[in-house]
């Protein structure tokens, strides 16, 4: 057996992370990625599984097309049975490929096996660790979701859109998962929903700060969303930032890139707005603190198959916009970017 070195510190990272996925004897844990990529995770995750007593198994399947190139939904699985078929039969896949907006997900899922998403380098799962406190918050937020038929968003900078909830289900994201069928991503920390089909109407305007994550690329000129029935029919602003979105979409050649995706917000307090700024490597990093930095509003175009619907365009735009006001039916959640629901405020913040 070839030797692999493992670091000490991801070591103890992943075997944390393990545990909360409550994994444990006997069970079988498949490893996903494509040849050459996140080679230390793959390394700590086969000794952290192995050390808690269950069966890791590495599954790495090539890209036939370089990872920088890869849309959501198009990966190396799409019609490779053997490999789904031993992804079905596992306690486990931790997923280091990108299966989300996939079919193939869903269907993973669909035979109880829970899914682990991961990303981030090491250094963004140590800052972004889950705790049950997040799980909690994230666990109540949900709730209200789901028991809303209304989500009503506000901002100074001209945000004023409305979404009727009810259709869909909503996910909590806060980082583990350790429920047949359940996938989660870790690090994350935020509660999301799709809104119904026809039923999110007004305008959404991004401002200076606000993310544009395919981008990795902070705004700074203010962009102008016009949605109807749940479509944008407009993208406005004279500055690049509204050039950009719009080539990016137009690049897909798909129109239903301009539907509306998921509507959430953060609840992760670890999370930084600001790391794409302050990091050495963000080009090796990916978005999960932009995702659920606390206050957050994440609007997002394109996809809802990830919640069952038809539309699985590969062209998604992730949005998250700092300063928003959000209601869920009468209650307030957030009042210009602060948690105002006494039971979402994190420990820091009460």
């Amino acid at each position: 057996m070839s030797e692999f070195v493992v670091d000490a510190e991801a070591l103890t990272v992943f075997e944390h992370e393990m545990r909360l996925c409550k994994v444990k004897p006997g069970e079988t844990v498949i490893i996903l990625n494509a040849p050459g990529e996140w080679v230390d995770h793959v390394n700590a995750l086969m000794l952290a599984i192995t050390r808690l007593g269950a069966m890791p198994l590495h599954l790495s399947v090539p890209r036939n097309q370089p990872a920088a190139a890869a849309v959501l939904g198009r990966h190396p699985l799409v019609g490779h049975g053997l490999a789904i078929d031993a992804c079905k039969q596992a306690d486990m896949v931790i997923d280091l490929m990108g299966l989300l907006f996939s079919a193939e997900q869903l269907e993973i899922q669909a035979a109880g096996t829970r899914i682990l998403r991961v990303a981030e380098p090491l250094h963004v799962l140590k800052q972004m660790a889950p705790t049950e406190d997040l799980r909690q918050r994230c666990e109540f937020a949900r709730d209200l979701i789901l028991q809303s038929k209304r989500i009503h968003i506000t901002s100074e900078n001209g945000t004023d859109v409305t979404y009727g909830i009810s259709q869909y289900t909503t996910i909590a994201e806060y980082g583990y998962t350790d429920e047949p069928g359940r996938w989660d991503h870790f690090p994350s920390g935020f509660v999301f929903t799709q809104g119904n089909d026809g039923e999110v109407n007004g305008q959404v305007v991004l401002g200076p700060g606000d993310i544009i994550c395919a981008f990795k690329r902070y705004v700074e000129s203010p962009v102008t969303f016009t949605i109807s029935n749940g479509c944008i029919t407009d993208i406005s602003g004279n500055g690049v930032d509204a050039q950009l979105i719009r080539n990016y979409i137009d690049s897909f050649h798909d129109p239903r890139g301009f539907a509306i995706a998921h509507i959430g917000f953060g609840l992760n307090e670890r999370a930084r707005w600001d790391q794409y700024a302050s990091s050495r490597q963000p080009a090796k990093e990916y978005m999960m603190n932009a995702l659920s930095f606390y206050g957050n509003v994440l609007f997002s175009t394109g996809p809802n198959s990830e919640f069952g619907g038809d539309n699985d365009t590969p062209c998604h735009m992730d949005l998250p916009m700092r300063g928003c006001s959000l209601w869920l039916d009468d209650i307030q959640i957030l009042d210009k970017g602060r948690v105002v629901h006494d039971k979402l405020r994190a420990p820091n913040d009460r």
